[in-house]
């Protein structure tokens, strides 16, 4: 064979090369399965959990199953009238409704161990002048009971900005630093929202304090990307004095992120009375806790009630039952649908209230 024709001058590999061009061809127009697979944290998920066997339905599902919003996955807890925690509770104790109709239940477990995704953010506006080193020790106290190895937490801190002081990370000593890093800041003159970033949060004006962009922020860019159990603790007094988001933003991000919120409410009256400030925080608080299946607990300015209140979360954070159903309205239109749990022996649930009907529900 002369030199000049080269590896086409073969037959047998022109015929080598027809079909690897055909396979490449093929790979191409193929979509790829593992993509499919794959969660925004790498785990694997099934192609279509809305079709697994029934077999299964006492079992908790896999973390990454509610990316198909047909299968919506709920963590919630149930109270006696005093509010004590019931455990010990079956499938068969419970209802679930959406939108006011039945719906049957898949799968349900009461699970206290399932790993737990943790972000704490603490206000350091200048009515916590008196009460930020309190939740700073305490804050700090309530991380080492409650991270086990699989948690992970991250701290934010908030005042006329939002930053992220630590990203998430299973280090104690770390976590205990970065609440240690939050420091009182009064300075009205600045603006913007350095730290996490993105969303549509514009920084044209000077805000106070951005508690609403904080929970926005928090949910979007952090909570929304991850899986499984996530609850979010709120160190402040509610009051919000510049955001540029409104307290439904807050709500709807922190839905969309499938993420619990708590709010410790920490304040001492008498430095509103000097900073001549009124006080109305706690009802928005309120709206935002009842909407994602948390609770406002008031500690004012004492440490023993700020610990009993750390240690109320983490009681409900590891009794919470695990519950799943497959919704009978197929539609993924953005729209907003109710939750109901109700317990046949007329306990309290205590759960998220709806959901939002994307293709994706951490959109």
């Amino acid at each position: 064979m002369p030199k000049s024709d080269g590896i086409y001058g073969s037959v047998s590999c022109r015929i080598f090369l027809v079909i690897w061009l055909f396979a490449f061809a093929l790979q191409v127009a193929t979509p790829c399965v593992f993509a499919q697979q794959s969660s925004s944290s790498g785990q694997a998920t099934p192609k279509n959990p809305s079709q697994q066997s029934d077999s299964a339905s006492d079992q908790g599902p896999t973390e990454t199953l509610r990316i198909n919003v047909k299968v919506v996955q709920l963590f919630f807890n149930v109270k006696e009238k005093k509010g004590a925690l019931v455990p010990n509770l079956t499938k068969d104790e419970f209802e679930i409704f959406e939108d006011g109709k039945p719906q049957t239940i898949k799968y349900f477990s009461a699970e206290s161990n399932l790993p737990l995704t943790l972000g704490i953010l603490i206000d350091s506006s200048g009515s916590q002048q008196n009460v930020l080193d309190m939740e700073k020790q305490v804050g700090g106290s309530f991380l080492s009971e409650i991270l086990r190895d699989k948690d992970e937490a991250f701290v934010i801190s908030f005042d006329i900005d939002t930053e992220l002081i630590q990203d998430y990370t299973n280090d104690i000593h770390r976590l205990k630093a970065a609440l240690n890093k939050a420091k009182i800041n009064v300075d009205h003159a600045s603006g913007g929202i350095p730290g996490i970033g993105g969303g549509p949060i514009p920084n044209s004006h000077p805000a106070g304090t951005v508690l609403y962009d904080a929970v926005y922020l928090s949910a979007h860019d952090m909570l929304s990307k991850e899986v499984g159990r996530k609850a979010m603790i709120l160190l402040t007094d509610g009051q919000d004095e510049g955001s540029r988001l409104k307290i439904k933003d807050a709500v709807e991000a922190a839905q969309k992120a499938d993420t619990i919120v708590y709010v410790l409410l920490c304040a001492d009256r008498g430095s509103y009375f000097s900073l001549g400030m009124s006080y109305s925080g706690e009802g928005e608080m309120r709206k935002l806790t009842e909407q994602t299946g948390g609770r406002v607990i008031n500690v004012g300015n004492k440490p023993e009630k700020l610990k009993d209140a750390f240690d109320q979360i983490a009681n409900e954070l590891r009794s919470q039952y695990n519950i799943g159903y497959t919704s009978t309205n197929d539609k993924l239109d953005g729209t907003y649908r109710k939750i109901e749990i109700k317990s046949k022996q007329g306990y309290k649930t205590q759960s998220r209230a709806g959901y939002y009907a994307t293709s994706h529900e951490r959109d």
